[in-house]
């Protein structure tokens, strides 16, 4: 079984990858910390719903890691180291937002639920918010690095990119035209393609 994706982390974000088969992720929430290699992943998290996703999106395409340890200084506002705690204990409710989150916008759009259950099942949180000291990380990252075993499904993948964008609305009468593909309802200030007419 492969316990990593192919062309793992699919989302891009402020992190660097080590080992890819530690156990333990670090996430520095708002603060900058050197990182070490024995980490599959360590970068930041400053915001509570994009930020959040892209952090579960690549943990659960890597079941080598069984281990998410947050430290580092909060995110003003936002919330995400709280945010991801309460993600991973409560899930989210029907309208997408995260049970128990006090961050500014704690909604989860782009990922689905199952993903979320994934992420609540395959790693345990270690939270050390507010601890900068990098040795202090260093120690647990090197307890927590070769700790338990790999899950035990495949990696979960969602596909991560820029979206299409697509017309708001339907024109019934262009204005302008641009091309044969692309023309301009000026009244309602929208871009369509002919065929969307």
């Amino acid at each position: 079984m492969e316990h990593v994706a192919n062309d793992w982390p699919p989302a891009k974000g402020d992190y660097v990858i080590g080992s890819i088969d530690s156990r333990i992720a670090v996430v520095t929430l708002a603060s900058s910390i050197e990182p070490t290699e024995k980490a599959a992943i360590w970068g930041t998290c400053k915001t509570e719903n994009l930020g959040v996703e892209k952090v579960v999106i690549n943990i659960i395409s890597n079941s080598n890691i069984r281990y998410l340890l947050l430290c580092g200084g909060e995110s003003r506002g936002h919330l995400s180291g709280k945010s991801l705690i309460a993600l991973h204990n409560n899930g989210i409710d029907e309208n997408g937002r995260i049970i128990g989150s006090d961050g500014a916008i704690p909604f989860i759009e782009n990922i689905p639920e199952n993903a979320i259950i994934r992420f609540q099942e395959q790693v345990d949180l270690i939270d050390y918010t507010g601890l900068t000291d990098k040795k202090e990380i260093y120690e647990l990252v090197d307890v927590y690095s070769n700790k338990n075993e790999a899950y035990a499904e495949e990696p979960f993948v969602i596909l991560t990119g820029k979206r299409k964008k697509s017309c708001i609305q339907h024109s019934s009468s262009a204005d302008i035209i641009l091309s044969d593909e692309f023309v301009i309802d000026a009244e309602n200030g929208i871009i369509c393609t002919s065929d969307q007419l």
